[in-house]
């Protein structure tokens, strides 16, 4: 029977694992809420409602300023590099057809033959993993639009009464089993916090250096390549390789490869900046991640939800480290010490008699 109900839970989760993607989108969503409207509560005394409401419009006018300032050289930059497109691979072809003639393991191969067009076919293949997996999402039109709405009027609900639905997932469980599942409650709301906030403070900071250090150097789109570089640095170390690797192929039709390496080297520098001062002083050691478990989450959650799990493979990774702490080490193999205690706890406390009596008799 155990079996039995193991493999129909198993079968549920895989027929809803989409809902599930957007209950979880949702909830990182309603983290940021949270913390923006945890702040308005904190110093100014606001009402949680009203806090939520000033929360969602300073959003919305930050995203539409940002929008109004950024928005239109960035389109023409896009615009100018996808019309120029055609004549900068056929430009970095031909270098690199030079730079490899003039060694004799790479005379003989198509990279020295600059009619070959491999440079040209590695776009092209890029485009079209692109289409068949990004643009699968956008051609469902009508879909994507209500799939957003549910993520959005999910997070103001969540956000606006966080206690309510944590009070009903603590009660799925038995009375000796509350005070555990209070403690991973607090420890994963604590660390997605964390994670959301510091993650997008250090996207606008990627963004910035580098958008700055290649208008120094005087790279082409230099704001087009700088927005790219914040947006997909919330792909751990596959975004920051083809963040850096980006500009750097474009400056190759130059033929200057002093300007190349500077590029490579403001890349790295600027994301060790960040790995290294920005994200530890932001997230206060919060969320420490093996750097090879990172990876691999980001590997099987691609591999399993697409360009969507890319996204969400670091938050799972973090929770899924809660879990590990508070179960397995705190509760199966008796570790208490191994477990890291939540800095940040959730402003609503799970309130009433039961929870009192909970802490009062768990062993």
């Amino acid at each position: 029977m155990a079996l039995f109900v193991a493999a129909l839970v198993v079968w549920f989760i895989l027929r809803v694992i989409d809902v599930l993607l957007l209950v979880f989108l949702a909830t990182l969503l309603a983290v940021y809420l949270s913390a923006v409207t945890d702040l308005m509560e904190r110093r100014f005394g606001t009402k949680r409602w009203l806090g939520l409401t000033e929360a969602v419009i300073a959003t919305l006018a930050g995203v539409t300023g940002i929008g109004v300032l950024l928005l239109p050289p960035v389109i023409e930059q896009t615009r100018a590099l996808i019309g120029g497109l055609p004549q900068t691979l056929s430009n970095i072809q031909n270098v690199l057809a030079r730079w490899a003639s003039q060694y004799p393991v790479l005379d003989q191969t198509d990279l020295a033959n600059p009619s070959s067009g491999v440079v040209s076919g590695l776009v092209s293949d890029s485009v079209g993993f692109l289409s068949g997996s990004i643009l699968g999402y956008v051609r469902g039109g009508g879909m994507l639009f209500i799939e957003g709405a549910s993520v959005v009027v999910m997070a103001l609900y969540l956000a606006r009464q966080p206690a309510q639905y944590r009070d009903g997932l603590i009660s799925l469980f038995s009375p000796r089993h509350r005070a555990i599942a209070m403690r991973v409650f607090d420890d994963a709301a604590a660390t997605l916090r964390a994670w959301v906030v510091g993650q997008l403070i250090a996207m606008a900071v990627l963004a910035a250096l580098t958008a700055v250090g290649l208008w120094i150097l005087g790279v082409p789109y230099w704001l087009a390549f700088g927005i790219f570089t914040g947006l997909v640095a919330i792909v751990p170390f596959f975004g920051t390789l083809v963040s850096t690797l980006l500009p750097a192929l474009f400056v190759v039709a130059s033929g200057d490869w002093v300007k190349v390496l500077l590029v490579i080297l403001l890349g790295v520098l600027v994301h060790v900046f960040e790995a290294n001062l920005v994200v530890p002083r932001i997230m206060q050691h919060k969320v420490e991640l093996p750097p090879v478990l990172t990876i691999a989450s980001v590997l099987v959650m691609g591999t399993l939800l697409g360009p969507i799990g890319l996204i969400v493979a670091v938050p799972v990774l973090c929770v899924t480290m809660v879990l590990i702490r508070h179960i397995l080490h705190g509760e199966v193999y008796g570790e208490p010490g191994r477990m890291k205690p939540a800095v940040l706890k959730p402003t609503e406390p799970w309130t009433g008699v039961e929870r009192r009596r909970v802490v009062t008799t768990a062993p």
